[in-house]
């Protein structure tokens, strides 16, 4: 009977009923029927990774873990004898840190809440871990929100972890196999496990920059020294170079921390640090804020004499490189090449059409290196002596993003290897509309300076050749409206099918205008604006089978041709499907 009521409630929520519960909840609903094809009836047993998934995981967050064993073993403690269970997973869902009473194992790993399980929202339906990682808020997911019957006497409460550039990094969840009804609850559960993640951030900033200076806030100075709200990392010049994720929030105002000097931040530059230290009176250590108000602030001094400028820094985080894809093998292997570049100072080459994200990777490979500064060069046009009087400029070590290089005019290209080899603290990434065969066949570089730029070069697919497409349209969509539309069906299908020849860029329009267009929170067939019409039979065909899995009907969307004309390019091709 209970279980009835649990699916004509979430039928309801399908046909745009509001269920009274939080938002989230809904949300997830839709998305585990419309976009994972989940059943609610189905009775789905918790999913468990292979033990070579489990280590590859382990492996990956071995840091974090490093970084939360001493919270988590607190608030275990602080839950002693209560039947909580604490896990922490990656930001991918997967357990890779559990802790449980013994007395239970055995049920607690028939629910799933044990290591090696994965409580992604695709995998579990609605749960605490997947709804945290989805909106990168704490959520409370309790018994009948979870959307699979199978979890529905759990209560759980999930926190997320993000690391100093910004990114998710974990989830911290604190779960019941049994608890009262009233969601309320779960209030003090809620309370203890983003402290909890908030002093697992604190302590990763603190590993992490051990050589630097660390500016720790607090609202009450009687907590300022022994347990602070929020901190951000400093570089020699007073830019931040890394931040808990309430120090963002506090100071970012809406824009790019990373980056910014702590004088355009906050009343105080990087030479009255000093003052802020413990040898002051925790009362006298207030730090203006730009909106007016103040908080008490505890600098701490590097521990060892600073690194050299145009040193680096031995491990990266991969957060801000693994937001840029999702489920596509092509730009999984390219992600994991331009990580381990990015702490290096070898130059990079970012090649791909219009729109598809050269930029924005670009952008993320920086922060990834926690350079300072990050400057731009747009080439069209931009004469000789103008280049080298802005690069002359900037403060080093920076980054210097040169976009369209192929658009270098000749004097500004024959000066340019010599500006960059007389500034070896300034990291170039250059990025072109054009194939680097192209760059160089056509002689629109000279040699010498395609060489001094292609250190590594990287080749972004276009959109219409991605497998990860439904997930970046997901990604889109949540981003420019809070998670609060959805697509319909046939809304998502037809955006699947499209060609996408301006990418990215064209794909944000599109779900920018279809958000502004919609009525209430679902976006319809009519909602989305009409794609521009192109001949589209120049594109590799086997990529676009590849981004469509082989589906044909898909597949004579996206190249606007029938079914029939595909199978026979196939033949004609000589292609086979993979096994």
């Amino acid at each position: 009977m209970i279980e009835r009521y649990h699916v004509e409630e979430i039928a309801q929520v399908l046909n745009g009923h509001a269920s009274g519960r939080d938002s989230y909840v809904d949300a997830s609903w839709r998305r585990c029927v419309e976009v994972y094809g989940m059943d609610p009836t189905r009775n789905e047993p918790a999913h468990i990774v292979t033990e070579t998934e489990f280590r590859t995981h382990r492996e990956q967050a071995e840091w974090m873990i490093g970084a939360a064993r001493s919270s988590l073993k607190t608030l275990f403690r602080q839950v002693a004898g209560q039947n909580y269970v604490l896990l922490l997973t990656d930001a991918k869902g997967v357990c890779v840190d559990f802790f449980g009473d013994d007395l239970f194992a055995d049920e607690l790993r028939g629910a799933g809440l044990y290591l090696g399980s994965n409580w992604s929202e695709d995998l579990a339906g609605t749960c605490g871990v997947g709804a945290c990682i989805v909106t990168g808020e704490p959520v409370t997911v309790h018994q009948d929100d979870h959307f699979g019957n199978a979890h529905t006497a759990l209560s759980c409460t999930s926190a997320p972890i993000y690391d100093s550039l910004g990114q998710l990094a974990a989830v911290l969840d604190i779960s019941l196999l049994r608890s009262p009804s009233p969601k309320s609850s779960q209030n003090l559960a809620m309370s203890l496990v983003t402290s909890a993640a908030r002093r697992v951030e604190m302590a990763n900033l603190m590993a992490a920059n051990r050589r630097e200076w660390v500016l720790r806030f607090s609202s009450s100075p009687e907590f300022l020294d022994v347990d602070p709200e929020c901190a951000v990392a400093l570089d020699g010049s007073g830019r931040v170079i890394g931040a808990t994720h309430a120090a963002t929030r506090m100071l970012s105002r809406e824009r790019q921390l990373i980056g910014e000097r702590i004088d355009g931040l906050l009343g105080i530059s990087v030479d009255d640090l000093p003052d802020l230290m413990r040898d002051r009176p925790t009362e006298e250590r207030v730090v203006a804020l730009g909106d007016g108000g103040a908080v008490f602030g505890h600098a701490i001094a590097p521990q060892t004499p600073r690194r050299p400028p145009g040193a680096t820094v031995s491990r990266t985080s991969g957060g801000v490189l693994t937001g840029l894809a999702g489920s596509d093998p092509g730009m999984e292997r390219l992600l994991s090449r331009v990580e381990r570049l990015a702490p290096t100072e070898v130059p990079l080459l970012i090649c791909g059409e219009s729109g598809s994200g050269k930029t924005k990777l670009a952008r993320a490979v920086h922060m990834a290196s926690r350079r300072g500064g990050f400057v731009t060069l747009d080439c069209a046009g931009m004469p000789a002596d103008e280049m080298a009087s802005v690069i002359e400029a900037q403060p080093r070590p920076a980054t210097l993003l040169l976009r369209r290089i192929e658009d270098l005019s000749e004097a500004a290209a024959l000066a340019l290897p010599g500006l960059l080899d007389a500034h070896p603290d300034l990291r170039a990434i250059a990025t072109s509309g054009l194939s680097p065969s192209a760059l160089l066949s056509h002689e629109i570089l000279p040699c010498a300076l395609y060489h001094r730029l292609a250190g590594a070069v990287f080749e972004l697919p276009p959109l219409r050749e991605r497998q990860d497409l439904g997930w970046l349209i997901e990604r889109l969509l949540r981003r420019l409206s809070g998670g609060e539309m959805r697509l319909t069906p046939s809304a998502r299908a037809e955006l699947m099918a499209r060609d996408w020849p301006g990418n990215l860029r064209e794909l944000g329009n599109v779900l920018d205008v279809a958000c502004a267009l919609a009525e209430g929170c679902v976006i319809d067939l009519p909602d989305l604006p009409e794609p521009p019409r192109a001949s589209n039979q120049e594109q590799s065909l086997e990529a676009v089978l590849d981004a469509c899995n082989w589906n044909m009907a898909r597949a004579a969307r996206r190249l606007g041709v029938n079914r029939s004309t595909v199978l026979r390019r196939i033949r004609k091709q000589g292609l086979r499907a993979p096994n």
